[in-house]
């Protein structure tokens, strides 16, 4: 299953941390998407980062 990430508040004001593992996930702009696969690791990065990105399945 994939997994559709859209960052949807702006990183500015938060640890680096956090702006690296967005980064990571191929986010730059708020509003920008991207589709990762179901896996342990990316759950992992979008739970770090679950207050700035909004999560949907995606078939």
């Amino acid at each position: 299953m994939k997994i559709k990430v859209t960052l949807t508040k702006s990183p500015i004001g938060y640890s680096k941390a956090q702006h690296k593992v967005l980064q990571a996930l191929g986010l730059g702009k708020v509003g920008s998407s991207a589709v990762h696969e179901d896996s342990p690791s990316i759950l992992g990065m979008i739970h770090k980062c679950m207050h700035l990105v909004t999560v949907e399945q995606v078939q």
